[in-house]
């Protein structure tokens, strides 16, 4: 064999090993890619069904956060209605325990009935 054979061979072997590797780290992207795919689709669904438990958490938390703070504005209204029933009462004493038939009508119907008597 010639030089110039001896050369053509060995660059014959180098083109081959660098065909050989390149197709080695091409599958090697194409694995990695593949499973990078895998694992963001399983990230994906592990986020996505955390997400649904915490709105569901969520829910829950807000709906007796809201009964409770019905049930306390109630018993606060309620303690309001009996404190001012309790002041009616004792700023106006016996009037306050008169039913609305016992109470006198108003000014006007006893300046209507002042009237109809002055008339007639």
């Amino acid at each position: 064999m010639g030089r110039l054979t001896t050369e053509v061979t060995g660059l014959v072997e180098d083109i081959r090993r660098a065909r050989d590797e390149r197709q080695r780290l091409a599958r090697a992207v194409r694995q990695g890619t593949f499973e990078m795919k895998r694992a963001v689709a399983r990230m994906r669904r592990e986020f996505q069904s955390a997400r649904a438990e915490v709105m569901r958490r969520q829910r829950r938390d807000l709906r007796e956060f809201v009964s409770g703070l019905e049930r306390r504005v109630m018993a606060v209204r309620n303690g309001l209605k009996a404190d001012l029933a309790g002041a009616r009462a004792a700023w106006l004493g016996p009037i306050a325990a008169r039913t609305k038939r016992e109470q006198s009508p108003g000014p006007a119907l006893e300046t209507k009935r002042a009237a109809k008597a002055a008339a007639g």
